[in-house]
């Protein structure tokens, strides 16, 4: 007699009854584009949805996540003006820095991500400090993030998220905020970030493409994969709290892995084409949009995310809400 496993699949209810792996509003990480600048509200074209605001305007996204119940922001800045030292990402009145003191006095129940990284701040596109033949300098590099670091823990920010894949960051950015009394500043870690096409939307979003050459000698190579354990290993021993693995859909099994491996909070980050080939998808009506996403989500559940982060955040509350 071979087993009936249909038995279990009867129902709505029955599917409900037995269902061990669940999404909820809390789960949910939603990326905000700070703009310098006045009365901006511009759309993002290979992000359809998806903004970026100046901070006089972004009362208006604030108020539909509390709306929606969303309670985790992670915070990019678009500065003005860019050099070659990414001068502008540590000022005290930079665009993140004012975005973050002005969220925490008026919205005080958000949870603030602050990303650290140079490359929407430098005139090159990179994500560190370059030498005379272009190559991204490491330890020169550690410094300006220990800056970002702590101007951000200044202006009241909760997590900090460095996504610069620079070796030794994590215990650059805990020696600074624990030399200057930041105990309780939280370190999600961008530990497991590979070298990716899927992140072309995103530098449209943050004006962050490299004007030359790509970051394929710090961020990680998708045909090696033994060495994502050993990033997370060492980046919980130099402070993390949180791991990151970006992107998620075509890595579920890392995530996997590393959730299998480490006792600590695993975020998966739907990164910015995910989202956009998703979403270019549904609105040619070639695809169900709710019922893929709703699936992408329970996938990065099911590998171990704790949390995720997605540009699809508000459309998932919503979802959520009408299902309760």
């Amino acid at each position: 007699m071979y087993k009936r496993h249909r038995k279990l699949r009867t129902s709505a209810v029955m599917r409900n009854l037995v269902k061990d792996v669940y999404v909820s509003k809390e789960d949910l990480i939603y990326p905000i584009f700070v703009e310098e600048g006045e009365n901006i509200k511009n759309e993002i074209e290979s992000m359809p949805g998806i903004f970026r605001y100046s901070l006089d305007r972004i009362d208006e996204e604030l108020d539909a996540l509390v709306e929606l119940g969303i309670n985790s922001i992670l915070l990019f800045g678009i500065p003005k003006h860019k050099d070659e030292c990414a001068t502008e990402s540590y000022k005290e009145d930079g665009v993140i820095q004012n975005a973050i003191r002005y969220i925490k006095k008026n919205y005080p129940n958000f949870l603030i991500i602050g990303d650290v990284c140079c490359c929407e701040y430098t005139s090159h596109g990179h994500c560190g400090i370059l030498d005379e033949n272009g190559y991204v300098k490491n330890d020169e590099t550690l410094e300006v993030l220990g800056k970002i670091a702590l101007s951000y823990a200044k202006a009241g920010v909760d997590v900090i998220a460095p996504s610069d894949m620079m070796d030794g960051r994590i215990q650059k950015i805990s020696q600074v905020l624990e030399k200057n009394g930041f105990h309780n500043v939280a370190l999600m870690s961008y530990a497991v970030k590979y070298s990716s096409a899927f992140y072309g939307p995103f530098r449209d979003a943050a004006d962050s493409a490299p004007k030359f050459g790509n970051r394929k000698t710090y961020q990680m190579d998708f045909r090696y994969s033994k060495d994502a354990i050993d990033e997370v290993r060492e980046d919980l021993k130099q402070g993390a709290d949180f791991i990151i693995v970006k992107p998620a859909l075509s890595y579920l099994d890392v995530m996997q892995k590393v959730s299998n491996n480490f006792n600590v909070p695993v975020i998966a980050y739907s990164v910015s084409g995910e989202y956009s080939m998703t979403k270019a998808a549904a609105l040619k009506g070639w695809i169900d949009e709710k019922a893929i996403v709703m699936e992408q989500m329970y996938a990065f559940k099911r590998a171990g995310a704790n949390a995720i982060i997605t540009y699809y955040a508000k459309d998932v509350a919503k979802y959520l809400n009408e299902s309760d």
